[in-house]
């Protein structure tokens, strides 16, 4: 019996990511009314270890506006205490990390092999786009776009029907490490084409008109890292000369205001901008596909968490893009179309005003090199469970999700350029 139990505590412990480690840890929400209120999250952040859930860090808090962030056990009651004696007004979304991380999982049996409605780890997602492209070989191709900074490939999916010179819808995922569900949705979208095709009439006409460029997952060795050791880690896992601190954060990585705003020259930040633009070969991989493939990529999505948010450019600027008017309608629209399966209610608008100004995001550089169809998704939630949505939530965010894209799809279809 006790072999069996053994064996059993093995499969789990290589199933899931280690939570013992989060035990006790908070996340707590705090309204942040005026500048004596910045200072006190200033504080904190420096004399605690604060994690910033969000905005992303302590340098994107603007007054007038809330926090997320996550607080180890033993600095709980110091934390609670300076909120408290300051007149912040906070409350704890989630009282126990540990058990949050654990809850994600609908049961603790993980089926060996793939689910569209569970997490899947990297060898499984691996595994996948290779079935998936053998199964559909007249719909879906694979190819390798680049590898990561440990060596593994970038797996990129093209599907749609085979045709000459048909324009091109890009859509990535997992440029985050903890946002889980973001991989979640590319297999999901790409599900959804492979099983609709020649049924559903809209999905067909996409697909016969469209190619889209599903990239299921951006940073490969932060998402590994997030199941194998720190399971709220972001950033990449790249290591450079003069600092022991690790990962940069590629959504800071690109040559749009890069490092001008909301994002760190600090090594060990968790908006780490790095040296410079495209310094992760991951980052580097994405734009050098974009860049040869620029005369048919006529849309660029790229999908995080949470906050359930449709963000279009500028998020490096204040100022709007030439075509805000038309972003702006297409947002709404498409912010309607995703409402009317749930009532999830999404916000939109540029990023910079609608969440933080954050420099060398992908979907700012993209728009720069001339795709006027950029947005950035934030999928769900608004912060219950935030980075940790439980695996009950994943196929509801990614039907209703996938209304908004093919939404999105047959403007661009009818909007060519």
């Amino acid at each position: 019996m006790l072999v069996f139990l053994a064996l059993v505590t093995v499969a789990l412990a290589s199933a899931h990511p280690p939570s013992e480690h989060f035990e006790g840890h908070k996340v707590f929400r705090v309204q942040v009314e005026d500048e004596n209120h910045l200072d006190v999250i200033r504080e904190l952040a420096s004399n605690y270890q604060i994690d910033f859930w969000k905005p992303d860090s302590v340098i994107q808090v603007q007054a007038r506006s809330t926090v997320d962030f996550s607080v180890k056990a033993e600095d709980c009651v110091a934390v609670e205490d300076l909120l408290e004696q300051n007149k912040l007004q906070y409350e704890v979304l989630i009282s126990n990390l540990r058990n949050e991380m654990e809850a994600q999982f609908d049961s603790w049996s993980r089926a060996a092999g793939h689910s569209y409605t569970k997490y899947n780890n990297w060898e499984t997602i691996e595994a996948w786009t290779q079935q998936v492209a053998k199964e559909n070989p007249n719909l879906v191709s694979r190819s390798v776009i680049g590898t990561t900074f440990e060596g593994r490939p970038m797996y990129l999916l093209k599907v749609g029907k085979a045709k000459r010179n048909k324009p091109a819808i890009f859509i990535d995922c997992g440029f985050h490490a903890r946002e889980w569900i973001s991989p979640a949705f590319c297999q999901w979208f790409v599900r959804e084409a492979v099983r609709t095709y020649g049924q559903e009439i809209h999905m067909t006409e996409l697909l016969n008109e469209l190619d889209f460029y599903v990239l299921p997952v951006v940073n490969i060795d932060g998402y590994v890292y997030t199941w194998t050791k720190n399971r709220m880690w972001r950033k990449t896992r790249s290591t450079q000369a003069g600092t022991s601190c690790v990962g940069i954060d590629p959504n800071r990585n690109f040559a749009a205001g890069w490092c001008e705003v909301g994002a760190s020259k600090n090594p060990c930040s968790d908006t780490y901008c790095g040296p410079v633009p495209e310094s992760e070969k991951e980052t580097k991989a994405l734009a050098d596909f974009i860049r040869n493939n620029l005369s048919s990529i006529k849309a660029y999505l790229t999908i995080h968490s949470y906050s359930q948010m449709l963000l279009y450019p500028y998020s490096y600027t204040y100022n709007l893009p030439k075509n805000n008017v038309e972003l702006n309608s297409l947002a709404k629209a498409a912010v309607k179309e995703l409402a009317s399966l749930h009532g999830t209610k999404y916000t939109y608008g540029p990023g910079a005003t609608t969440i933080y100004l954050a420099a060398g995001g992908s979907d700012d550089w993209a728009y720069d090199q001339g795709i006027k169809y950029a947005f950035t998704f934030e999928l769900r939630d608004q912060g219950r469970h935030g980075f940790l949505l439980p695996e009950s939530q994943i196929q509801a965010t990614c039907e209703e999700t996938l209304l908004a894209v093919k939404h999105m799809a047959g403007y661009v279809l009818e909007h060519l350029y």
